[in-house]
Formats: C-alpha cells, structure tokens, sequence
C-alpha cells in the first residue's frame, strides 16, 4: 500500500515572501496561491503548517550576543501580524511554544510514523541543508534531497562559521569556503565534534572555547527529537496535527 504524503510547511518564509504586499487583500491571495501549490506540487494528501509565535529556547541559550540582534526593532510592515493570523485561521497552521517554524519542520519530519513519506516544504537554507529528506523549494519551485550525511556536514559548517541572518557568531574570520575544507578533510579517524571543537579552543583557549563551541552549536542545530524538545523548552512535543490536502476542511490527527 502506498505510503500518504504529508507537506510539512514552513508558514515564516510564507510571511517573510508575502508580507510586503501593498494591501492585505493581495497578501492573503498571495499565501492561498503558494500553499495551493505547495499541496498541487507535492501531491499531498495531508499537510501540516507551522509558525513561530513568541521568543525561542534560542534567545536564552544565547549568551555572546543576543539571538538575532542584528535585526531591526519594528522593521515588520504593518499587515505582518494580521496576515500571521490569517494564515494560522484559514489554513490551520500551528505552533510549538518556544520553538521556531523551522524546528518544528525538522522535529515531524524526523520523527514521522511509518506508512507516511514526507515532503519539507521551506526555501529557508537552514531546513534545505541540515534536516535529511525529500525538500520541495517554494519560492524556486524545486525539489532538492538531503542526505543525512550532508545535514550533518552542514550542521558541523554552521558551527564554525556561524549565521549572520541570525546573529550567531561562529570562529571570526572563518567564512564557508574554509568551514567547507575544514569538514571534507576530515579522515575519519576523528568526529567532526573533535574537529570543530579543537578549532574553537585553538582559537579562544580551552575554557572559553568550550564555551563558544556549546552555544554556537546549540543555536545552530535544528531539533531533531521529542527529548530534545523537553530539554530546550520544558514542554512535551505535541502529537502532530494534520489536515486533509484534497478537502481542506476535514482534518484528522495522527
């Protein structure tokens, strides 16, 4: 019997792509457009749409500099938030206290039940890169797949070279080239974890490299399992809420 595809949808890049629309009007049809095909595309037969709402584990796990502090104070366009509860209201999406949409992405598709196939629907190049599996790149309208091999290789070069578009510093200086040599030398006699490490202590010392390699590591890395969710955030992961793609309004849990 054929496994039911299930569309695990990235609602931030949504709002990111669509909430500088002139009116709301012409926002809310462009989020109708991208998720219809997003469901056409895929051929989903259930799908499942996250939202970040409130402050991440991430802001607290960072200490050297706050969790996306590069970003703008108010810089959100004035429809954002009304088109953030549109999206949650029409189409049912959903959040996890104190995860971000990108986690949640990573968490369901990591830890789906057997008889469904998943399909991660994000252009965000953390969730194509890091989370293993068949990606579908709405804004490119691509398919890309990835290995678990290269999520962890991609994973092991966030570490050292940081994420400017979050504000995570990572070794200065270091940019991806570099971190790109640094993983594909490794020869195997070595974790990329005592590589990478070596790298900040070199840098910063042993104490304080140890330091800086632990949070750079947790700000960069995307959940991948229900402990992990406990001990970030002190809440269970809740059961995965779907719905159906054919008839959007019946709607079933699994």
């Amino acid at each position: 019997m054929k496994n039911k595809t299930i569309a695990l949808i990235d609602a931030d890049s949504l709002l990111y792509y669509e909430m500088n629309k002139p009116t709301l009007e012409e926002a809310m049809a462009g989020v109708d457009d991208r998720i219809e095909t997003i469901l056409r595309e895929t051929n989903a037969d259930l799908y499942a749409g996250f939202l970040t709402i409130g402050k991440c584990f991430r802001y607290r796990v960072a200490k050297s500099k706050p969790y996306k502090h590069n970003r703008k104070v108010g810089s959100k366009p004035p429809i954002f938030y009304a088109l953030k509860e549109y999206i949650k209201q029409a189409w049912n999406f959903t959040h996890v206290h104190g995860l971000e949409a990108d986690d949640c992405v990573s968490l369901y598709a990591n830890n789906m039940e057997k008889g469904y196939s998943t399909a991660i629907c994000s252009p965000d190049k953390d969730v194509l890169k890091q989370v293993p599996g068949k990606h579908f790149n709405f804004q490119k309208a691509i398919w890309v797949n990835t290995s678990k091999e290269k999520g962890l290789e991609f994973l092991w070069m966030q570490t050292l070279m940081g994420d400017s578009t979050d504000g995570i510093p990572g070794i200065p200086g270091l940019g991806e080239k570099t971190a790109e040599k640094i993983i594909k030398d490794n020869d195997g006699n070595t974790s990329y974890a005592q590589d990478v490490l070596k790298i900040y202590i070199d840098k910063f010392g042993n104490s304080e490299g140890i330091s800086k390699f632990t949070e750079t590591f947790n700000l960069v890395y995307m959940l991948t399992s229900p402990d992990e969710v406990l001990k970030y955030t002190g809440n269970p992961l809740p059961e995965l809420e779907v719905f159906n793609a054919k008839k959007v309004e019946d709607e079933s849990i699994i």
